[in-house]
């Protein structure tokens, strides 16, 4: 109405959704992730299952208390103290005043404000503000808690702490939703991950999965609307691949490993090549090949590329096709199924121009009875004190 009376009617008005027709149900004690661009509707949609929008059609069922934590520190007042905006926060939380009175001390212990409580907050520094904002919002123990971006808040030493409140909330069947940018944290505590952009679901399913169709949403985003996607041959452990015509294009992955031919598992020690072929279709400078291993649960084994001091390889391409190698003469793991994911990027870091993820899956089987994740040297010696050398020694 305002435009049709101020440009008569000139201006057509235009409706933006940003979200439409996406459809999931989180069950009760499963850790769901929600991933996608910005401005793909992943706060949106945070904001619409805790009730602060309302959708314009369908509709959110939530059971049980439910805790958000979409702008920590979102009601407390700069000219109260923290001991005050405790109290305020966690009531606007749902919490009574004998309730946060009980949680008092955890929650300043959690925050580490001993010293600062009684202050005005107006004083307090953004790492206080989050670190009290995300210790309130914690300790109301909800049955399903909503976190948007704020698992990267305070020092490495206070992530740790939050990722450990989290893992407890899970241990104890609570309904997590999460938000991240961070494909680690989302591998980390997800079970499943639904994927946005521009406001529609891409897909749902593990976190593996979803952070590759996430990757193939960024990398697709970089090339022109008129180009097509057009299907690469891809073959060995990594399967088959879709990839845009791009100014690099993977076109084959390939894993070797020196066990015994027809063996479908490697055991500690046993070395693994990872080839990777692509085509380059303009020149490029300043290229770096990076990769990553991850373990069952997702947990990061490594992480590195070849730009870093201890490689020292950036190279310029021209346009043609090319192999690298990724060789590990030794894996010094114990059982479990491990993922290797790489990527071609500028070798500062800024620019991915093409990412296969994952390369290869493969499987340690070890005939030892050691138990965990790594294999490493160990000798074990005794010695007798009364008499010179050594009793016995083992190594392993």
């Amino acid at each position: 109405m305002k435009e049709r009376i101020l440009h008569a009617g000139h201006v057509p008005h235009e409706d933006f959704w940003a979200l439409s027709d996406v459809e999931f149900k989180v069950n009760t004690g499963e850790t769901f992730g929600i991933i996608g661009r910005n401005g793909s509707g992943k706060s949106t949609l945070l904001k619409c299952i805790a009730g602060i929008l309302t959708p314009t059609s369908g509709q959110i069922v939530v059971r049980g208390h439910l805790a958000a934590m979409l702008e920590l520190g979102a009601g407390f007042q700069p000219e109260l103290s923290g001991r005050d905006n405790i109290y305020l926060n966690a009531s606007l939380l749902g919490l009574s005043r004998r309730d946060i009175a009980r949680r008092f001390d955890d929650i300043v212990a959690f925050a580490e404000l001993e010293d600062f409580i009684d202050n005005q907050v107006r004083f307090y520094s953004s790492g206080m503000y989050v670190r009290l904002g995300f210790a309130v919002a914690v300790n109301v123990e909800p049955d399903v808690l909503l976190i948007d971006e704020v698992l990267a808040v305070g020092d490495e030493r206070f992530q740790e702490k939050c990722l450990d409140r989290i893992h407890q909330f899970q241990t104890e069947g609570r309904t997590i939703v999460v938000v991240s940018h961070s494909a680690g944290t989302v591998r980390q505590v997800c079970d499943r991950v639904v994927v946005l952009e521009n406001g529609k679901m891409v897909t749902v399913g593990p976190p593996g999965e979803a952070i590759r169709a996430f990757r193939d949403c960024l990398l697709a985003g970089e090339v022109p609307a008129a180009v097509a996607p057009e299907e690469q041959d891809g073959s060995g452990a990594g399967g088959p691949f879709l990839q845009p015509e791009r100014r690099v294009v993977i076109t084959d992955a390939v894993a070797r490993h020196s066990g015994p031919p027809g063996r479908d598992f490697l055991a500690p020690g046993d070395s693994l090549r990872l080839e990777l072929s692509f085509q380059v279709n303009e020149p490029l400078t300043d290229v770096a090949f990076g990769c990553e291993m991850l373990g069952n649960n997702g947990f990061l084994v490594l992480n590195c590329d070849s730009a870093m001091p201890e490689f020292g390889q950036v190279h310029d391409l021209d346009p043609g096709r090319y192999r690298v190698e990724f060789d590990f003469d030794q894996l010094p793991l114990l059982d479990g199924t491990f993922t290797i994911n790489v990527w071609i990027q500028d070798a500062g870091g800024g620019v991915i121009h093409a990412r296969l993820e994952p390369a290869t899956t493969f499987t340690i089987v070890s005939s030892g009875r050691a138990t965990g994740f790594v294999r490493l040297p160990l000798r074990i010696e005794l010695n007798s004190l009364t008499q010179s050398g050594s009793v016995v020694s083992a190594a392993g």
